[in-house]
């Protein structure tokens, strides 16, 4: 199976752009999951100051969304925890009945990843930031693993991060953090040759967790993203069982070509319903779209386009 038919893209895309928010240059790298009769997520709004901040959106089809205008406001019990510096790149976890929201917050020690807990996308009490700087990327697990909580994440730099592995992190109580463990890293002279990082929270499936990650790739004009695969085993998802070689999805549209960044695809999201997984991607930093692909499709592409 050739790679460009495992996804296909939604003929609308892009589905969201700055339009949808009064403030915006752009929104893309977004959160998006199942909520009531509907969908809800958190969005990466850079403003038109290029302040990065988080909004909440609704959605009753997960196509057409309404995103509100105000930035998103943390209930917490320490002002030390007050977000006073940019946010970004925010994933979101269900476990039981309580979403997990992380997201990439600048400080003036290097990028960190916070914490907050929703249950109905109104009020956000925020937790502890979950990492030391420098670290860039983080998705929590949809179930505890060995009776702990779960992530992963890709340590970094205070920089645009020109490096990047994966490592997998337990925690007892969602606050301390422990275990790290190597996943997998860069690949030289390869799509994925500059960095990798953790996209959308992994899918619990039969031949394992089916992660989608990305992939960075330094060509004398710049950074180019892309899309690839990983399964990897249930119980110690530190151990890699298949990873691609091919990567899933480029940048080949002219939405994901031109932008404030170009040449970005950056998937955030990923939902299945019906054994078909919808994946939501940010476009050249700048907008987001959307492409589907059978579950069964996917995982066979990583078995059989693997190292």
């Amino acid at each position: 199976m050739a790679n460009e038919t495992v996804f296909k893209r939604y003929k609308g895309n892009p589905i969201i752009t700055a339009k949808a928010v009064p403030r915006a240059n752009s929104i893309h790298n977004s959160a998006i999951v199942p909520f009531e009769k509907g969908y809800a997520g958190v969005f990466r709004v850079d403003e038109i100051d290029l302040s990065f901040t988080l909004h909440v959106g609704r959605s009753r089809d997960g196509i057409r969304w309404e995103i509100d205008p105000d930035v998103i406001r943390m209930e917490n019990e320490d002002p030390y925890l007050t977000i006073k510096h940019r946010t970004y790149d925010p994933r979101v976890t269900k476990i039981d009945d309580i979403y997990y929201v992380t997201w990439c917050l600048d400080s003036p020690q290097g990028p960190v990843i916070g914490l907050a807990l929703t249950k109905d996308f109104r009020t956000f009490r925020q937790m502890e930031n979950l990492t030391l700087p420098a670290n860039r990327n983080c998705v929590i697990f949809p179930r505890k693993i060995g009776g702990k909580y779960a992530m992963l994440s890709r340590p970094s730099d205070r920089g645009h991060t020109p490096f990047g592995d994966m490592f997998y992190s337990t925690s007892p109580d969602i606050v301390h953090w422990g275990n790290h463990r190597f996943v997998f890293g860069t690949v030289p002279s390869s799509w994925q040759s500059t960095k990798i990082g953790p996209g959308p929270v992994p899918i619990e499936t039969e031949e394992g967790w089916l992660l989608i990650y990305h992939g960075v790739w330094t060509s004398c004009n710049g950074y180019l993203y892309y899309v690839g695969g990983a399964l990897l085993d249930l119980e110690r998802p530190w151990n890699v069982l298949y990873r691609t070689r091919d990567y899933l999805m480029a940048p080949t549209e002219p939405y994901e070509r031109v932008g404030d960044v170009p040449n970005v695809v950056f998937a955030s999201s990923a939902l299945v319903e019906n054994g078909v997984l919808r994946l939501y991607y940010g476009c050249a930093d700048t907008c987001i779209s959307m492409a589907e692909a059978k579950v069964g499709d996917v995982i066979d592409f990583i078995k059989t386009h693997s190292y």
